[in-house]
């Protein structure tokens, strides 16, 4: 696993802090509002005012995830699919062992990123069996795949950082250090130019400029 070394983070904007909401873990994007999970509830904020449009009431401790109709959430044990128009849990399907710290959709599947375990996880969403394992030498705290390529967060001692990977080799294409006391506990981008990043115990979310498309070194 070979790694590159680290540019600054470029923090665009910040969201919050926000009533009742003492700590930010996973964060999803679903076209036009960003989603947070805060504990025991999700959290649906317009990026453009920074104002929180709605809550939903469901456990919510850990990575979130959306796949164009539903919202996935890690709670304990059990990955929920949400019905974000109703807050309806509509089903379950059993996290991976050892439980995920943040959580993406792509090619038509989820993919769980394990935070001591330092891998990211393909996870079939409707039965929960793991399809593939990707290797990390930090702590995984949020994934995201964005026009192929897979990005995902860390958060070890007082530090943080968005890293691009290889998903094949796992080798680190591409670092960016979030500025000190800048932790991030979710991760997902907006499709376009900019990451979301939770925040921790900071109780915000902040946008972060997205590097141009690189061409990755492995095709």
């Amino acid at each position: 696993m070979t790694t590159t070394s680290a540019k600054p983070a470029e923090i665009l904007r910040e969201y919050g802090p926000f009533p009742g909401v003492e700590s930010v873990h996973g964060v999803t994007f679903d076209g036009s509002h960003v989603w947070f999970a805060s504990g025991d509830r999700l959290n649906e904020v317009d990026p453009t005012s920074g104002e929180m449009v709605r809550s939903i009431d469901v456990t919510a401790h850990a990575g979130t995830a959306f796949d164009g109709a539903h919202l996935y959430q890690l709670a304990g044990d059990i990955i929920q699919k949400i019905d974000p128009n109703t807050g309806t849990v509509v089903g379950t399907i059993p996290a991976p062992e050892g439980g995920g710290a943040g959580m993406a959709w792509a090619e038509g599947t989820l993919w769980v990123g394990q935070h001591r375990r330092r891998r990211i996880l393909q996870i079939d969403p409707n039965t929960g069996a793991t399809l593939r394992t990707i290797e990390s030498n930090r702590f995984v705290t949020g994934v995201s795949w964005v026009e192929g390529e897979l990005w995902h967060a860390t958060w070890e001692g007082d530090e943080s950082e968005l890293r691009r990977v290889d998903p094949d080799t796992s080798d680190v294409i591409e670092r960016l250090a979030m500025p000190d006391g800048m932790l991030v506990s979710g991760l997902e981008s907006d499709g376009n130019g900019c990451f979301f990043c939770g925040g921790g115990n900071s109780g915000k979310v902040r946008a972060v400029k997205r590097p141009n498309k690189k061409t990755a070194s492995k095709q």
